[in-house]
Formats: structure tokens, sequence, C-alpha cells
């Protein structure tokens, strides 16, 4: 097979330096969620394709970590690879590092791609593998091993108006070094790596990562000057002269290190808004300059770009308008072709999404890779359909779909409806319900200044706990503005999370249930921080929902429902119909009146 093939190529690799292991982690140099294909290497290793795991390869075993997402997925594309699968999070599942040194009780040496591990987690691995087993810093090993390795792409770079963000770069820039609270008179480096980050900051916007609409890049900030590193022949001569008069300094995406070695040597200190990886902070420790982390959790830029100013949830809001008439085009789609009989696929079914959303021409693709899953394929929360998987829509059973869009006036979406087809049977529409349940309740939610989502996480999720049911992944995650869909340093979850909501946050609201081999239940909207009031105890907050997309009503239990979830589902049809009628057709006008009539 090619991956027991890719792993002995890695292994003479490594053994010709005298290492004996290699870890190899999703992440590329910038350390977001999606990467180039150039930097897939854990994928082209091991086979599995899930967006998060650590592949390790020793002289003689290998095994993958991956979290509860992705366990179910992994076991199908390990089978039949010399892979073993670790759950992480589970009792049972030792960590990378024990499990490193059960498997060399006398010491190891331990390879690890500089560029591809933050300084955290370098330290953290070091500290870990101590005494016996040791970390070596290594190049990148797979320009030499990895024959048809895909190049690095660099795409057009595009400006993203101030009537779309409301926010020139020079003022953002004025922000950032007012949170920064950095002694004008200090000689520093502020150290950017997250290409969401520096689009936002810059008011630039890209298409070299998937899903993601973003250029590479890098940015340093001193005192005195703002350095953007991209790539310079796809950023046309108006933006370059844009950029330069709100103080930006351009520079080559390739010149990045030799400009920050430089750059280092006459600076005291270092900060890292966000994430730093190892290789670059030798340079800066190389070249004389002390350490400074960041204060902020997830970093300064990102604690700014958070908060959505009035511009940004503008663009929320139409962005979701956009996709709600997608939705229902698509829905009454579905429920029509069903209805007569039509075979449809899940692939299928994905390529009405696209079809829909393409009718206008603000569409600016995909903000992740679609989840369309039906039947036991929905019991996988990041299901993705292949050739082999891509099943026949029909029988009893639940359609999952989880999908979203970018929009070129900046707006990002991300929905989830899960819709009965057939008869659904009485368990099924319990858990059905108890899911909408949860997904109301954190709607409804009013809380003071200061919560943390993990205070909120308990709403969504007590339904099921009553029923001794329950999901592993977070509740809600925080959107860009037509940046990532996935974005920090807001959430929603069980875990701790420091940081607070606060008005302008925009944050995912999707409980879930999945029962292994038979079905996976999904509701998802999108909420909006905003201000309901003020009292003697303090400020207080609500959420508004952007999502425009009507809830699949036959599926659910009545009397699971309390007056006000269902004057809550009322409402929300009611608000659904007036927005989303006018922008259909006769056919689907009356497709969406039926599917929003009162409960």
């Amino acid at each position: 097979m090619y991956r027991d093939c890719a792993l002995d190529k890695l292994r003479d690799y490594l053994a010709g330096r005298g290492l004996q292991v290699m870890i190899v982690p999703s992440n590329d140099p910038h350390f977001g969620e999606y990467s180039q294909p150039h930097y897939r290497v854990r994928e082209w290793l091991s086979g599995f394709t899930g967006s998060a795991g650590t592949l390790v390869v020793t002289e003689k075993s290998a095994a993958l970590w991956t979290d509860s997402r992705y366990f179910i997925q992994a076991e199908g594309q390990l089978r039949g690879a010399r892979i073993r699968l670790m759950k992480q999070g589970m009792p049972y599942t030792p960590s990378i590092a024990q499990w490193i040194k059960d498997e060399y009780p006398d010491g190891a040496d331990v390879a690890l791609d500089g560029r591809l591990f933050t300084l955290a987690e370098y330290r953290k691995m070091e500290k870990e593998l101590a005494p016996l087993c040791r970390c070596v810093l290594t190049e990148d090993p797979f320009d030499a091993i990895w024959s048809e390795r895909p190049t690095l792409e660099f795409n057009t770079i595009t400006a993203l108006p101030q009537k779309c963000c409301g926010e020139r770069t020079s003022d953002k820039f004025r922000r950032f070094r007012q949170a920064a609270a950095v002694a004008e008179d200090e000689r520093f480096v502020y150290y950017l790596s997250a290409c969401d980050d520096i689009a936002w900051l810059c008011n630039i916007r890209g298409a070299d990562i998937e899903y993601n609409p973003l250029p590479q890049s890098y940015m340093l900030i001193t005192n005195s000057a703002m350095h953007l590193f991209a790539s310079l022949e796809n950023m046309g001569e108006d933006l370059q002269q844009a950029l330069a008069a709100e103080g930006v300094e351009l520079h080559a995406y390739s010149s990045f290190e030799s400009v920050m070695a430089s750059l280092s040597s006459d600076m005291k200190r270092i900060y890292c808004s966000g994430a730093i990886s190892v290789a670059h902070y030798a340079i800066f420790s190389a070249a004389g300059a002390d350490e400074m982390e960041d204060s902020m959790p997830g970093g300064i830029v990102a604690n700014l770009k958070a908060v959505k100013n009035n511009w940004e949830i503008e663009g929320f809001r139409k962005a979701f308008l956009y996709d709600g008439v997608a939705w229902c085009k698509v829905l009454s789609k579905i429920e029509k072709a069903l209805s007569q009989g039509i075979l449809l696929t899940e692939s299928m079914v994905s390529s009405f999404f696209v079809q829909a959303r393409s009718e206008n021409g603000f569409y600016a693709g995909e903000s992740f890779e679609p989840i369309v899953a039906f039947g036991k394929n929905a019991a996988l929360p990041h299901y993705s359909v292949s050739q082999q998987s891509d099943a026949i829509i029909s029988g009893n059973g639940f359609l999952l779909m989880d999908t979203g869009a970018h929009y070129s006036f900046g707006g990002t979406t991300d929905t989830t409806r899960t819709i009965p087809v057939g008869v659904p049977d009485e368990r099924q529409k319990k858990f059905y319900t108890l899911v909408l349940k949860g997904m109301i309740d954190l709607s409804m939610a009013h809380f003071p200044e200061g919560t943390r989502g993990s205070s909120l996480d308990i709403l969504a999720r007590g339904p099921l706990y009553n029923e001794g049911a329950m999901y592993y992944h977070g509740t809600g995650h925080g959107i860009g503005h037509y940046l990532c869909v996935h974005e920090g340093p807001q959430s929603i979850r069980r875990e701790e999370n420091p940081v607070t909501l606060k008005a302008g946050m925009v944050i995912s609201n999707e409980p879930a249930v999945y029962f292994e081999g038979e079905y996976g239940i999904r509701t998802e909207n999108v909420i909006a921080v905003r201000e309901a009031e003020a009292t003697r105890f303090g400020s207080f907050y609500c959420f508004e929902t952007f999502t425009l997309v009507p809830i699949s009503l036959s599926a659910v239990d009545k009397s699971l429902l309390t007056d006000a979830e269902i004057a809550w589902i009322n409402d929300f049809h009611t608000r659904v119909f007036k927005k989303i009628s006018p922008l259909l057709d006769a056919e689907e006008k009356d497709w969406l009146e039926k599917a929003t009539a009162l409960l």
C-alpha cells in the first residue's frame, strides 16, 4: 500500500540522520485550521483526511492521535494501515510523549519540523519527553521523500472596501497599539503569523487557502513601522499604494525570515499576537531579543477581531439573508424530489447548495467542507462524502446538512439542519426535540457582562443530560467576518475558556447527539452577543439570531417543549417567512409557508 511505502521512506530518512521518531502534526507555518495541499504531509503518510490529528512514526510502528469528532472516520480510514488509532481525551489513551517513552524506555531522538510546532507546543513536548528522550529540530524532510508533493500556491490579493469593514487599516493599528500597551520608546517587535489576523488588520482578502478567503502572509509591527510580507506579484499596484498610504511597508513573502532577523537585532523585546513557531522564535533568540508572551488569551488581534462593529454585523445579517434563500431553495428541492421518488445522493444534495448560492453575484465559495450525511453517516460529526460512502437518500432516516458560505460584501455563514426522511420513530423524535430544546434554550439566554461561554454551555446540553445523552464537541465557535468560519478566542463549550462574551461577538449554537451506526442529529444557528439592558446589577446581554432557515417540525415531539420554546419557534419562523419569502419564486414560497406554519 502507498501508506506503507510513504512511512518506510520517512523511516529511511530518519535512520540516515540518526533519528528514531518523528512527530508529524496537521499544522502549516501559520497554524490555521486549513492548509494548502503542500503541507498535508500527515494525510499523505496516513490516509486520514480529518482536519485535526497528529501522527507519530517510529522505526517499527506508527500511531495517530485525533479527537472525538473524528474517531469513527479515523477508524475507517486507518483500516488496513499499520497505524494505531489513539482516541484523544479517552481515559485509556496515552499522551504522545508517554507512548514514545513506552516505545523507547532507554531514550530516543525525536524529530520535529520547527516551522510546524508553536513554541508552547515544543516546550511542552520537550518537558514531557525528558529526561531520556529529546526533541531534535529538523528541516522539512518531505520535499526529498514526497516526489509528487504539491507546490505552494499564491493567488490574487484584493482589498475589502471600508464600506464593508467599517474601519481603516491605520485605525485598526492604532487600536492594536493601544491594546498592546507598549511604551512609545520601547524597542520592540510584534510578531503575527495568523493569516486571518493579518487580513483583518490590513483589510485584505485572498484565495491561497481552501475554504478561507486569505492570502498567505506574515506581519511584523515595531514602534515605528508595520511590515507586511505577502505575494507582491499577486497584489495590484492600487492596493499596494493604498496599504502604503495606511502606513504599511510591503515585503516579499519569501523575505520574511531575513527581514525578521535584521529587525530583531535592534529590538529588546518580542511580543507574539497568537502563536509563534519554534523555528521563528529561534531566529529572534539568536538575534539577542528577549522573550515576552502576548498577555491576551488567543492574541491581541484575535480579541479585537472577535468583536464585530456595526458594518460587520450588517454584513452578517445580509449574508444570512442570501444564505437563507439558498437553503430554502435546496430544502424545497429535496422535499419535492423525495416526494416524486427521484433518486438523491449525499453528493447531489451538496452540489445543490453550490448551485443555489451561485445564483447571486456575491457568493465567494464555501466556508468549510460541506457535511451532507444520511443515516449512519450522520453519526460522524465531521463526515465527508466520498465516492465510496455516497449514500442514497431513501427509506427512513435523518439527513444532516451542515454547510456555509462566504459572501464578497463581507459575510460568512454556517448553518446545520437535520430533516427526517420517511417516518421517524418515537426515539428519533425524542432526541430530535431534545437537541432542538438545547439550541432554543441557549438562544433565549440573558446573562451578565463578564460571562464566559462555559457558563452558558449547560443550557444547550441540559436537555440531553437529563436523558443520559451528550455530545463531545463544543457547542459554539466564533465566526469570522468574511474570514475563517471557525474563529477564536471566544467559544461555548464545557472546557474553561478565560475569554468572556462581549457585545459584537458572533458565535455558533449547535447542540447535537450521535448514535454510532444509526444516525446523528445536529441543529445549528449562528447568534451574536447583543446588549440587552442595564440594571442595578450591571449590564446584561442577550443573543440575536442571524440564521434564516426553517427548522423541520415533522420530527418534533411538542409535548417535550415548554410554552416559551414553542413561542420561540413560532416567532423564529414568522421572521424567516417575512424575510425570505419575497426572494423566492411562487413554488418555493408555498413550500416555505408550510415549513414555517405555527407549531
